[in-house]
């Protein structure tokens, strides 16, 4: 398969680019900057691409992964920092540029890098099905829901894969979404109780694979959630504990409903995530 990724060199993108490489994939990572040598397993070519620029050149592309977002750095929700129409401009209308750019190129198959934030409001302990209706709370969660309807608003095949936290080892260079949280635990900092749904990058992956490949036939209305394990900060450190020998308490248990994004869907496709399991022999490398 042709693929353009664009996000690729990002701590999402990358698991992303990683699993086309492994499926033999020709692959193209569309970001500002091209990628440090030897910071994928195998060569990448690389385009220009900035989602405030004009719109790619994709011609001889098969198939697209939009995984790219402009935000504060480490920010999704409240990333538009103190430049809200910056923001908007970027992504909302940098996105559609992007979808009919695909669209002109003839690519077959565009996989959207969505979020769980386009379902916003819903009572905390609701089960978050792909058929309610969004309801973004946040203008990171709106500009999602928006490119989801331009994307499917196109005569092509598109699918949006809503996904929840993805956590994993880094790339060469980055520091991966629990770095600062462990230094602050293993330092013996006071943390603060707190749970989430969480997703292995890897998983995230072998998702859009998925989603790449399956018949339009099995793609009902495109929508699709991307969760795993439902994880509290407790759990975490006492497992961070276990393999460090650190003494130091972790936060005591949080009693916060949290809302989980059902996945039959995907699952219905052969999806399946890697569980606790997957947590637990992630952890030495990201430590």
């Amino acid at each position: 398969m042709r693929l353009a990724v664009t996000g690729g060199t990002g701590l999402v993108g990358r698991f992303i680019v990683e699993a086309a490489l492994a499926a033999r994939d020709a692959v193209t990572v569309l970001t500002r900057r091209p990628p440090a040598p030897g910071f994928f397993s195998s060569e990448v070519a690389h385009q220009p691409f900035d989602l405030d620029r004009p719109e790619a050149r994709l011609e001889g592309v098969e198939a697209l992964v939009h995984a790219g977002f402009a935000h504060i750095p480490g920010r999704y929700r409240g990333g538009e920092g103190e430049d809200p129409e910056g923001f908007l401009r970027r992504n909302a209308q940098g996105t559609r540029r992007l979808f009919e750019a695909a669209r002109a190129a003839g690519v077959g198959r565009i996989v959207f890098l969505s979020s769980r934030a386009v379902y916003g409001d819903y009572p905390p302990g609701t089960a978050l099905r792909e058929e309610m209706p969004a309801r973004p709370d946040t203008l990171y969660g709106e500009v999602k829901r928006e490119a989801e309807a331009a994307l499917a608003a196109l005569p092509l095949s598109g699918v949006s894969l809503r996904a929840t936290g993805v956590y994993g080892p880094a790339g060469p260079g980055q520091r991966h979404k629990w770095r600062d949280l462990f230094d602050s635990y293993l330092a013996g900092d006071e943390i603060v109780s707190r749970k989430g749904t969480e997703l292995h990058g890897t998983d995230l992956a072998a998702a859009v694979r998925l989603l790449l490949t399956v018949p339009d036939a099995r793609l009902g209305d495109g929508i699709f959630n991307a969760s795993d394990i439902l994880l509290d900060r407790h759990d975490l450190l006492a497992e961070v504990a276990r393999l460090t020998g650190c003494r130091h308490p972790p936060p005591a248990p949080s009693d916060t409903a949290v809302s989980e994004m059902r996945t039959d869907r995907l699952r219905a496709l052969g999806w399946r995530p890697g569980g606790w399991a997957g947590l637990q022999a992630a952890l030495p490398a990201m430590l």
